[in-house]
């Protein structure tokens, strides 16, 4: 029976589900899916229609709303809100270093991972629809990779939507995982020389941090080891609204003094530990570059390790041995991140069975785009670091109907860090266009 409960401004009740593991094999293994309904208080939920929210990622559990925060407060005014938590993440199913062992060997755990792409949690979201919204289609709203779900959505299930909204998450329909990192790596760059002209003074403190973490990398609260790659991925802060300044304010502490000389602070080592851990998103790490993979005939095979090969700005003993900045890295999951966080080292050998898979499907279907008939508005983000911007547009040329909002107000993090004024302006797109 779902358990309904009240917070400031909002009635949430619990809903839990049963899907298949493997859609194509509805007699097989099941598993439990978990997700909150948020009605705004004093509405009567049986007459607004449903809402249903995917979150980036992927690995992510849709985010803890106290009330009424962010784009869910316009959202309130005239949706039932669905917050999943997309298979694998949050209450559903979760994945991670205890829980997986429970699926066998690292090969058993790399087959069962596979289903955990887009593919399934879309099939997953056509599963419940029926006995939430007696069969009405739903609108859909995607941020990042939930905008990657939201358009295989409109590629395999389009009678299942009344509209689609996507925030900062149109992909590239055709680019494989090689090429997505090699138009991520010159963005990332742009984004370092835009914070190292914001705050000039980061250049040294970046440098002497990477140089003191050649020498000694540093243990982590936890049992993390900071190496020099590991400081670098902090640019993963670059491509959010206020990640610039969470980057320098974090740098500037990044010494103390001691009666051995300078050391790196507890307060700094701690609050870089929060940023890498991926404890509370392991998923993300583990199928990462496979949201990518639409050849069944290549693997991923670590591409940006690969890629990053080829950009040598990033090599940060050459970046030390001369004058150059350092340069951040930023959503690029490596074979490093497996022996340096804790949270992944069991899941090591997973990781690379899972980067050796072939047999990936394809998972945009570009002729049924080109027949849309569901309304569908994007928020393009001008130069965002994660998601590709030529790419998006070149997906919304794609995409029969279409509308774009193209904006540099906001970073990626868009629809979280102004999402009334976001989702408004996509619903009035959709409207217009309907």
């Amino acid at each position: 029976m779902a358990h309904s409960y009240r917070q400031p401004g909002t009635v949430l009740t619990d809903h839990r589900f049963t899907v298949p593991l493997d859609h194509a094999r509805p007699d097989g293994e099941h598993i439990e899916l978990y997700a909150r309904e948020v009605v705004a208080t004093g509405k009567d939920p049986e007459t607004l229609p449903w809402l249903l929210y995917l979150e980036g990622g992927p690995g992510f559990g849709a985010r803890r709303f106290v009330g009424r925060q962010a784009w869910l407060a316009r959202a309130l005014t005239e949706y039932r809100v669905l917050l999943l938590d997309q298979r694998g993440t949050g209450r559903s199913t979760p994945l991670n270093r205890q829980t997986l062992p429970l699926r066998g060997t690292p090969a058993q755990q790399a087959e069962f991972l596979a289903h955990f792409r887009s593919d399934s949690i879309v099939r997953d979201a056509e599963a419940i629809r029926p006995g939430l919204t007696g069969g009405a289609p739903w609108t859909v709203l995607g941020q990042s990779f939930g905008g990657f779900c939201a358009t295989h959505y409109l590629s395999t299930a389009p009678e299942g939507l009344s509209a689609a909204l996507i925030t900062g998450g149109l992909p590239s329909l055709t680019a494989t995982a090689d090429e997505v990192y090699e138009a991520a790596f010159p963005r990332i760059e742009r984004k370092n020389l835009a914070h190292y002209a914001r705050y000039p003074m980061d250049v040294e403190r970046a440098r002497r941090i990477a140089a003191h973490l050649a020498d000694r990398p540093a243990e982590l609260p936890g049992g993390h080891r900071l190496t020099v790659e590991a400081f670098q991925s902090l640019g993963i802060l670059l491509g959010g609204g206020d990640g610039s300044h969470q980057l320098h304010y974090l740098l500037e502490d990044a010494f103390v003094p001691t009666p051995a000389g300078p050391v790196l602070s507890d307060a700094f080592l701690e609050g870089a530990r929060a940023l890498l851990s991926f404890a509370g998103h392991p998923l993300y790490a583990l199928v990462h570059e496979a949201i990518y993979a639409q050849d069944p005939a290549t693997p991923t095979a670590w591409a940006a390790e690969r890629v990053r090969a080829g950009h040598p700005r990033f090599d940060a003993a050459k970046a030390l041995a001369g004058d150059e900045p350092l340069l951040f890295t930023g959503e690029t999951i490596h074979p490093w991140h497996f022996t340096t966080d804790p949270s992944l080292v069991p899941l090591r050998e997973t990781a690379e069975l899972l980067a050796a898979r072939t047999g990936w499907q394809p998972l945009y279907d570009p002729a049924r785009l080109a027949a849309n008939e569901v309304p569908v508005a994007a928020a393009v983000y001008h130069d965002d670091m994660y998601v590709d911007t030529a790419d998006s547009l070149a997906t919304a040329r794609t995409v029969r109907g279409l509308r774009t909002w193209v904006t540099d107000e906001f970073e990626h993090d868009g629809v979280r860090a102004s999402g009334t004024r976001v989702l408004d302006r996509l619903l009035t797109l959709v409207r217009d266009d309907a």
